[in-house]
């Protein structure tokens, strides 16, 4: 075993098992794992060959495929730092992204490297296409990289959450963040290398990049490897399959198909959902449907996994269930732990907590409590049975489709469009989406349509940000200190899609 502490611990099975299926992909040949990591480790080769250092960052923003999931691997293994970006970002999101993190390496989608190069800062810049192909494999040859020797508090990733002021902010992730959590969640819901877990997730995103994958590779599990979520490709999978990861709009979706039955999922085990709150109707449907139970969970960026109802005993719809092992849970309001049942701000610690704001010390300080509370500015409460439910979140962040999206970045765009007065942006609660973006836009002038303001939107921002609907106010509610009543407009609007 190396001792480069996260890329030795997520091999450690495929090291020795070698032959073993990886991923299996519709229509084509299971992948193994020795393959796998073969592959991670010639294109680790190339990223050294191209000037990688230990502690560079490695920009990615590419389509799902398997040779993505090995350039992680690879950019672990040169010790370099992994820094994976939606795929729906325009040329003016990603400027800032790259500009901020500095990155020795940019790869992208071939499609967009006239595009990107003029934005990646003198980094050397390799194109990966959606069937894994580009610049960067053409540079393979059979050499391969002994793992670069990284400790355990080194980081391994960093990955950007939107500040609430509109300014992203990099959440520094450890070789033993990651690694702990899989290992917490590989024994919580009991994964072996007898699985076969569906991944139909990106790969820009901790759910689907560590929470799956790293799970697979610690467990030994195969994933049967979808580009995209397709009702059709998960309905042909689930006979095969074990365990399934979504988000709350894959459940709903699943739900409308009529082959949806017990018999179909006869060898399933477990349906895990995340990334955004699930409607306890939603549970029940497929509860009745299925006959099987939901496992609801609770994460963020910079902490990973957090919470999980129990793969044996009750699983409560609209609870996250309690504290992974090893994670620390509060409830606390200005600074002091609330009563049993009451509403705070939740607070956790453990080794999944990320190592703070990648050059932002202030705004660490600001969340990352010096002995390792990270508060996360959720608004929770515990029963009486140690279950967490979320209730609200602080910074009124909208959560749709299991993506994030900061008001304060989209109200500063429409703010500054002619004819815009002012507007606020919310969050309202949807079927298909968990959440949906709304925009209430209070005109300066008459002529000001709904059509003008969504077509800003279209262009500058990416597409999960975009206004599901643009409502158009003569003013927004104020209280009397002047400050905007979001809430209000949350409860005025609360039906508007349901």
């Amino acid at each position: 075993m190396s001792d480069n502490y996260l890329f030795s611990r997520l091999t450690a099975f495929g090291a020795s098992t070698p032959n073993k299926a990886f991923a299996t992909q519709p229509d084509t040949d299971a992948q193994s794992f020795g393959t796998t990591l073969n592959n991670a480790l010639r294109l680790a080769a190339v990223l050294q060959n191209a000037g990688l250092k230990p502690g560079d960052r490695v920009a990615v923003q590419v389509e799902k495929s398997l040779t993505a999931i090995e350039l992680y691997l690879a950019t672990v293994a040169a010790g370099g730092i992994f820094l994976p970006l939606n795929t729906a970002y325009t040329a003016s999101e990603l400027s800032y992204f790259l500009t901020d993190a500095a990155p020795a390496i940019v790869v992208c989608d071939p499609a967009r490297e006239a595009e990107i190069v003029p934005l990646a800062n003198a980094a050397h810049v390799f194109t990966l296409d959606k069937n894994g192909q580009g610049s960067l494999t053409a540079a393979l040859t059979e050499a391969v990289i002994t793992p670069v020797a990284r400790s355990a508090d080194d980081l391994a990733a960093i990955l950007y959450t939107s500040g609430t002021t509109g300014r992203s902010k990099g959440a520094m992730l450890s070789h033993d963040n990651l690694y702990s959590n899989a290992a917490a969640l590989k024994e919580h819901w009991r994964f072996t290398s007898e699985d076969v877990l569906i991944h139909a997730l990106p790969i820009f995103h901790t759910h689907g990049l560590f929470v799956a994958t790293n799970i697979a590779l610690v467990s030994g599990a195969t994933l049967h490897f979808l580009k995209s979520f397709s009702p059709d490709q998960i309905i042909a999978a689930l006979p095969t399959a074990t365990s399934l990861m979504g988000v709350p709009t894959f459940y709903t979706r699943l739900l409308q198909d009529a082959r949806l039955t017990p018999q179909l999922c006869a060898t399933m085990r477990l349906f895990v959902s995340g990334s955004a709150p699930m409607l306890v109707d939603t549970h029940e449907q497929w509860q009745a449907r299925t006959g099987h139970t939901i496992l609801e969970r609770y994460g963020m960026t910079e902490t990973n996994m957090n919470t999980s109802n129990p793969y044996d005993g009750a699983r409560r719809p609209g609870t996250v269930g309690m504290p992974l092992p090893g994670v620390e849970l509060r409830i606390m309001d200005n600074a002091q732990d609330v009563a049993q049942g009451d509403i705070g701000t939740i607070e956790v610690r453990g080794p999944n907590v990320f190592k703070g704001y990648w050059q932002m010390p202030e705004k660490t300080a600001e969340e990352l409590r010096p002995d390792g509370w990270f508060i996360t500015g959720d608004l929770g409460q515990i029963d009486a049975d140690g279950y967490v439910s979320i209730v609200g979140r602080g910074k009124d962040l909208i959560i749709t489709g299991g993506f994030n999206v900061y008001p304060k970045e989209l109200e500063s765009l429409i703010d500054d469009i002619d004819g815009v007065l002012e507007s606020a942006v919310i969050g309202l609660p949807h079927p298909d989406f968990g959440e949906a973006v709304v925009a209430v836009v209070v005109p300066s002038n008459p002529a000001l349509t709904a059509e003008a303001v969504k077509a800003v939107a279209t262009e500058k921002l990416a597409k999960f940000k975009q206004p599901k609907q643009i409502l158009l106010l003569p003013e927004l509610p104020r209280n009397t200190m002047g400050k905007v009543q979001k809430k209000a407009l949350r409860d005025t609007y609360a039906n508007l899609f349901t």
